[in-house]
Formats: C-alpha cells, structure tokens, sequence
C-alpha cells in the first residue's frame, strides 16, 4: 500500500514538471501525448474541439481533461476531481456524462443485493488539507444517478 501511495505521488510530481511544460495557446497534442501519455478517452465536443482524458488513479487523486482545438493546439488544462464538478453530479445524469465531467473512476463496484452500481473517485477535498476523500456516485440498473455520498479517510 505504502509503494502505491508512493508510486501515486511520483506520478502527481512528473505530471507537476510535464503540466509546467505545457503552455496553453502554444503547445500542441503531440507534445500533451508525449508528455502525458495516451489519454484513457477521448471526446470530440460540438466546437471541433477533443477533450482528452488524463486519470491518475487508483492511487492518484487527480484527473486533468486537456482540451487540444482543431488545429492540434492546447488549449485548456483541467483538474476535475474537485469539490465543483462533483456537485454538478445530479439525479439523472448518465454514465457517460458523468465521466465528461469528471473522468474515469478509481474503482466501480457492483451492488447485486442493492440492485446498483457504485463508482468512486479519490481525492483531496478544497479546504481540508490533512483528509483523502472518496467520493461515489450510485447509478441504477438503468445507468443514471441515483444519489452521491463520500467517505472522508483522515490522513494519517
């Protein structure tokens, strides 16, 4: 557990040097790739924009959504897992526009019993530097949002 927690905040300083690097406006998607990586997904918007997603779980408690415009420049770098984005997740939303706002889950767990599916997502909650937190967001057999709910793990 202490490798992974460690491999995790290896990965958050490579991507603290690779993100410097990148300059909206100037770079471009070759250089967002190789600095990144391959994105997990990747989204063509109504604009002619693609939004590429960049998780950095299961240990990780980041995910950037990079926006490269149709003329293969960057254009935007986003943090997603934040306080924010989670409370635009709402009763009714989809599977796939949950993970437009917020990006791939760190863990998804099925719930026979219950009759649902949960979806989590580790972070670091705004405001309260010294706790992780998960956050879990519950769909129905039909794939939209139920409810939402978080568990705070205190560091230590």
């Amino acid at each position: 557990m202490l490798s992974g927690f460690l491999a995790g905040l290896g990965l958050v300083g490579c991507d603290a040097i690779s993100l410097k690097e990148l300059k909206p406006g100037v770079s471009n998607g070759y250089e967002v790739r190789e600095r990144m990586g391959q994105p997990t997904m990747e989204w063509k918007n109504v604009d002619g924009t693609l939004t590429w997603e960049f998780p950095r779980g299961p240990e990780g408690i980041v995910t950037y959504m990079i926006v490269i415009g149709p003329d293969n420049i960057l254009r935007e770098i986003r943090q997603v897992l934040t306080d924010e984005n989670f409370a635009r997740i709402e009763k009714g939303l989809t599977k796939e526009q949950v993970r437009r706002l917020v990006g791939k889950p760190a863990r998804m767990t099925t719930f026979a019993l219950k009759n649902e599916e949960v979806w989590d997502w580790k972070y670091q909650g705004e405001g309260r530097p010294n706790t992780m937190e998960f956050f879990h967001v519950h769909f129905d057999p039909d794939g939209k949002v139920i409810h939402t709910s978080r568990t705070m793990v205190p560091a230590g």
